[in-house]
């Protein structure tokens, strides 16, 4: 499976279904062998390490009104790649333009992640376990033995809080949520 086919798959479960988990059962089943699920798994791994950085991390964290842990910026990384092949380059090329989603836009209408019901977090933990699902075996460590992983994002970190960076890294989407001047 190459990254054609991968974003084909992608796109094709939010076409032919509605709500992630339907999203889910169809991939599960669209992967018809064992090498199609690991090559899934390497694809993911390989689109999610592009916006695996500092810059789309801040990103998320601002949407997240600061609750975007770890694990939660993990799981962000798999609802972009949810958002289709136009939508993920988009925001890999530029994290600030996060802000021209429809459901971020709705997302900073709601007043505060207090606000959002459970489905509307912009999260996606299920797309992490199409490929073990449809494999028969221990997926982990086929994936692990061809795949390199970076412990740390890409990029400089710094302070996601601090105002000035939020104004200079992601003005628009800190103009949305209320983070900046």
């Amino acid at each position: 499976m190459d990254l054609n086919e991968f974003w084909v798959l992608v796109e094709r479960s939010a076409a032919e279904t509605s709500g992630q988990d339907r999203r889910l059962e169809w991939l599960v089943a669209a992967l018809s062998s064992a090498e199609e699920a690991v090559e899934f798994a390497l694809r993911l791994d390989e689109v999610r390490r592009r916006v695996d950085t500092w810059a789309h991390w801040q990103a998320a964290d601002v949407i997240c009104g600061g609750l975007c842990s770890d694990d939660g910026f993990f799981y962000f990384q798999a609802w972009l790649v949810g958002q289709g092949r136009a939508v993920f380059e988009a925001v890999a090329s530029s994290p600030d333009s996060l802000a021209d989603l429809p459901h971020v836009r709705y997302l900073a209408s709601r007043g505060g992640v207090h606000a959002w019901a459970d489905d509307d977090w912009p999260a996606w933990e299920g797309l992490d376990y199409v490929a073990a699902e449809a494999f028969d075996g221990d997926l982990e460590s086929v994936v692990d033995s061809r795949v390199l992983v970076s412990p740390e994002p890409a990029g400089q970190r710094w302070d996601f809080a601090d105002p000035a960076e939020i104004s200079a890294r992601v003005p628009r989407l800190g103009a949305l949520f209320g983070k900046v001047a």
